[in-house]
């Protein structure tokens, strides 16, 4: 994809043109977006996502998803979650945070006119997006 051919939001960050995401090897999810991350433990959605951070979400985020502090750490993005004891609420809460990174990545993050992260709807697939949430699992701190 050359940069002439990237939407403009999605190069915020500079000249940077993201990466296409190969999700040929993974369910095909269809038209209607998920809720819920359908590729949780999915161990090629996992590889494939692992190759996606690190090519397009790791400039800002961090190498492994250990943010510098340009962008929030992502391994703490649901931490919330994790020491819940009711299962029902710890369930609730892990989707919750599942919408709020799909509208997060779709929609981007923009205060006051700036942009703090570009819109990814029309660069990734859904697949990629879920991908990229099934790595950042693995990654995740519980503290």
């Amino acid at each position: 994809m050359s940069a002439s051919m990237v939407p403009l939001s999605a190069m915020a960050h500079g000249d940077v043109v993201p990466q296409a995401v190969d999700t040929s090897t993974l369910p095909q999810l269809g038209e209607g977006w998920r809720d819920e991350n359908p590729f949780k433990g999915n161990k090629e959605a996992i590889k494939i996502g692992t190759s996606a951070f690190a090519q397009n979400c790791a400039r800002c985020h961090g190498i492994e998803a250990v943010s510098g502090g340009i962008a929030p750490d992502l391994r703490k993005l649901d931490r919330d979650c994790f020491g819940l004891k009711n299962e029902a609420k710890k369930k609730a809460c892990y989707k919750d945070n599942d919408q709020y990174f799909l509208t997060s990545i779709r929609g981007g993050k923009t205060r006051n006119g700036a942009v703090y992260m570009p819109p990814f709807e029309k660069v990734f697939s859904q697949e990629a997006m879920w991908a990229i949430k099934a790595y950042l699992e693995t990654r995740r701190e519980t503290n």
